[in-house]
């Protein structure tokens, strides 16, 4: 095997490829490429002209108001997406993670690989290169054998459903640029930062409609009620499953309507209706620490089950002293 890795810097570059994993598709490079501090960066393995695997890591800028005042960060959602069984796919991954690493440490500050659906693939490899894992938590709803998915919901969450839409609350699709902008500037001002502490700029929904709506791989729900934005929801969809990215409503002024609620109930209903096997909830903390947000999306059925997180810092004194705490 002649095996070759090819870094993409730009969109206009990166040829058709094979895969159906949203998450280092060409449509979600592009929502990164447009928008002001981030920068990605696809690394496609080849054997000889023929694309055997692929990953998209993210560099995002952090601006803090201690020193170090702006660092970079490299995110990376799984392990990568592989289209040749005849290769070890471990293999491949260790390659293009030493590849990562060795230019992760060069211009980031912390490289961090999140959402692993084989909390022990590449385990080895990331050891070798110097990486150490935090326990996180998943959670998830299971459409399997569904057949009435209100009664998966606890008996306080069914009440507040029916409430919601009684009091007068509607939910429906965004399909205008307008709503979404609307959409993009409530759930930026009532998003909690315990949920994420990175939130992106206003841009990331405009540009997430124009690549990844218009092309079916994500729905933005909006909550309305007396024509005014109160909640929403942003779902995107990838291979079997369904992923919330971002959730939230307007609690205090609308409390008796909730629209957090409604955001989350419609975007389970859709992904149960249209196939589905699992909506996943993002984002919902550590397993050792209580998280709000977690409790309360498990009050919709999910399940929650132990993951893990990979993380490697620039500093090598720093790196160092965690490998040893964490392995």
């Amino acid at each position: 095997m002649l095996l070759k890795l090819i870094t993409y810097y730009h969109g206009i570059d990166i040829p058709e490829l094979p895969g159906t994993n949203v998450f280092y598709s060409k449509e979600m490079f592009q929502v990164y490429e447009a928008l002001p501090g981030y920068a990605p960066i696809l690394i496609v393995a080849y054997d000889a002209m023929k694309p055997i695997a692929k990953i998209l890591t993210v560099v995002r800028k952090c601006s803090r108001l201690i020193p170090p005042s702006f660092i970079n960060q490299y995110e990376i959602y799984g392990t990568g997406e592989y289209f040749d069984e005849d290769i070890d796919s471990e293999y491949l991954f260790s390659k293009m993670l030493e590849y990562i690493t060795s230019i992760g440490t060069k211009e980031s500050f912390l490289t961090e690989f999140r959402n692993l659906e084989n909390p022990l693939f590449g385990y080895k490899a990331f050891r070798e290169n110097k990486y150490f894992p935090v326990n996180w938590l998943r959670v998830r709803n299971s459409f399997h054998n569904t057949s009435d998915l209100l009664q998966k919901v606890s008996v306080s969450r069914r009440r507040q459903i029916k409430k919601g839409y009684a009091n007068g609350a509607k939910v429906s699709v965004a399909n205008k640029l307008e709503e979404i902008q609307l959409f993009s500037k409530m759930i930026k001002r009532n998003y909690s930062y315990n949920i994420r502490k990175h939130f992106p700029c206003i841009e990331f929904f405009d540009y997430f409609d124009e690549k990844a709506v218009h092309s079916k791989m994500s729905k933005i729900f909006i909550v309305k009620y007396k024509d005014k934005i109160i909640g929403g929801s942003v779902i995107i969809f990838s291979e079997k499953n369904a992923y919330l990215l971002f959730s939230g409503g307007i609690r205090k002024t609308h409390k008796k309507l909730y629209p957090g609620v409604l955001a989350i109930w419609e975007a389970l209903k859709f992904a149960n209706n249209e196939g589905y096997e699992h909506l996943e909830y993002m984002d919902v903390g550590l397993p050792f620490k209580k998280h709000g947000y977690r409790d309360f999306v498990l009050r919709f059925g999910g399940q929650q089950k132990s993951s893990r997180r990979w993380f490697r810092f620039k500093w090598s004194f720093l790196n160092n002293f965690l490998v040893r705490i964490y392995t």
